[in-house]
């Protein structure tokens, strides 16, 4: 891939994905790319600035990554009056929020961008995927912007060295509405392959067994192909780990309740989702779960762990 017009971008959220998102970056981009990251954690930027010399900058603030760059963070981020990206003449500038936030808060700041720097370009660009996606750079893009847009063709080649996919999503806000209804159902999913996978292994079938029919069956899912919620079926899932990395449940209670807004908000009925964000909630603040990965609702839901013990291989 050719890459021009990205001497200069700016990360800012340095957590469990945007870190490998960052690293992506600084791998592929062109050697003479400047790339300025922030984060509120000052090692996480010093380790990258460290670890990619003359390549990564550590920034001070929002702003100074703004004074710098392209790219982007929420609400505080872009419209602080003192370090804000907002506070610097974005000319010209692509800003691009991959975060998860709801649809109102994208709208407000971009409609600000637009009334005060009215040639600079914000899109809404939340990623699927996880922290293993982000790691292995297979996440996904899905862009608030139509297929039309002038500066999709740019924008893809740069989430391009992220992800594998860039999905234009129609228009602004669109992309983060996408996120939050795929988010709703991947935490749905989690939570009935836990329950499902509970009942087989009380019933006597081996975990590993079930996630095999399931995936020749017609409820094969991407959370029991490589997110499994039973520790030990699928070797590098989180669950696998203690439920380490991954998603975490709190999150998982954050967008399922931003999506059960924006469902109220257009008048759709979802019948499962009271129930499955009392589930997240919960879970969230049981001691044994709480920032652990989101599909730790199989340990809150009763699952067994152990199971090993009682199959043969």
């Amino acid at each position: 891939m050719a890459l021009t017009g990205f001497t200069a971008v700016g990360f800012i959220g340095l957590g469990a994905m945007g870190k490998h998102m960052a690293e992506h970056l600084a791998n592929k981009l062109p050697q003479e790319s400047q790339i300025y990251v922030y984060d509120v954690v000052n090692t996480v930027m010093d380790e990258l600035a460290a670890k990619y010399p003359g390549k990564i900058t550590a920034g001070t603030s929002p702003r100074n990554v703004a004074e710098n760059t392209v790219c982007a963070h929420v609400k505080t981020v872009f419209l602080d009056e003192t370090t804000g990206v907002c506070t610097v003449d974005l000319q010209d500038r692509i800003l691009i929020d991959c975060s998860t936030i709801d649809t109102e808060t994208s709208l407000l700041v971009k409609q600000h961008i637009s009334d005060h720097h009215p040639s600079a370009s914000y899109y809404d660009a939340p990623v699927s995927g996880g922290t293993l996606g982000a790691q292995k750079g297979t996440i996904a893009f899905f862009l608030g912007c139509s297929s039309t847009d002038p500066n999709l063709g740019l924008i893809t080649d740069l989430l391009s060295l992220m992800g594998k996919k860039v999905i234009p999503c129609c228009k602004p806000s669109l992309g983060l509405a996408a996120k939050l209804c795929n988010n709703y159902l991947s935490g749905l999913i989690a939570i009935a392959s836990s329950e499902s996978l509970n009942t087989g292994i009380r019933a006597g079938l081996d975990p590993r067994v079930l996630s095999h029919v399931i995936a020749a069956g017609t409820a094969q899912n991407a959370i029991c192909d490589d997110y499994n919620p039973c520790p030990g079926v699928v070797p590098d899932a989180p669950s696998t780990n203690g439920y380490q990395g991954g998603f975490k449940v709190q999150l998982m209670k954050k967008d399922f309740s931003l999506a059960m807004q924006l469902a109220e908000s257009v008048g759709s009925n979802l019948v499962l989702g009271q129930p499955g964000l009392d589930t997240y909630i919960a879970a969230a603040d049981d001691p044994r779960c709480r920032d652990r990965d989101s599909r730790v609702v199989f340990r809150f839901l009763g699952g067994d762990e152990t199971w090993a013990s009682k199959f043969s291989d």
